[in-house]
């Protein structure tokens, strides 16, 4: 069974890897092909027969950009409440090394996504094919995709973890997924978000998930093994 486990682990650790390649070559491609002046202020898109012949399929709906902006606070209030129960665990057994290695991985975690974010903010890839109060933002990969992607998969992983494999677990992740599912849908649909951008968020979210999975199962190996020593 152990060794299943570490084959099991060893899998996931490879799933990563491969979707981090798979991102960096779709980031490659992107400002390798077809890239033409199709955006505002003559930027520069890769793909851009498709990017453009999706862009005018959607149109640009302010109301539905307007909405899934102000709804990504959902996803900073998971972190933020994740981020209390790590503090509140400090704060009572009075050692970082006692706080759950789980909320510790996914704190870490959450400085990676947040890296990411500032990487592509400082480093622009694509910009939005809309102006945002005049101004011509970056938008690869969509920063909402990344964060809704990122934040609220793993925030359904831990709930059974601290309020119980219970209907209300259940059902909390349900919401969760249907969540996650409406934010991508709507950033899509919104028009403000190349085609390609979303892609790219939904690649690199799936990456750095499966980066979160992998440390959780190598953390579960390693407390298994130290069980059966003790034993």
């Amino acid at each position: 069974m152990r060794e299943k486990n570490k084959r099991t682990a060893g899998s996931k650790w490879i799933g990563t890897g491969i979707l981090f390649i798979v991102f960096m070559l779709w980031t490659i491609a992107i400002q390798c092909a077809d890239v033409r002046m199709i955006g505002p202020e003559n930027s520069t898109v890769g793909f851009a027969t498709l990017n453009e012949w999706f862009h005018k399929l959607t149109g640009v709906h302010m109301l539905i950009y307007t909405v899934t902006d102000w709804l990504g606070l959902v996803p900073l209030l998971a972190v933020a409440g994740f981020g209390l129960c790590g503090l509140i665990q400090l704060l009572k057994r009075k050692s970082l090394y006692k706080v759950d290695a789980e909320l510790l991985v996914l704190g870490g975690f959450y400085i990676v996504v947040m890296a990411a974010y500032i990487l592509f903010e400082v480093f622009p890839v694509n910009y939005r094919p809309v102006l945002i109060e005049g101004v011509l933002e970056a938008s690869y990969p969509s920063s909402t995709t990344l964060l809704v992607m990122c934040v609220m998969p793993t925030a359904a992983l831990q709930l059974p973890a601290y309020i119980g494999k219970n209907k209300w677990s259940r059902f909390l992740q349900i919401l969760i997924a249907f969540f996650t599912v409406f934010m991508v849908i709507g950033r899509l649909i919104s028009g403000v978000h190349w085609l390609t951008d979303i892609v790219g968020g939904m690649i690199l979210s799936m990456a750095l998930c499966m980066l979160y999975i992998s440390a959780i199962t190598q953390i579960s190996l390693r407390k298994d093994s130290i069980c059966k020593k003790g034993i």
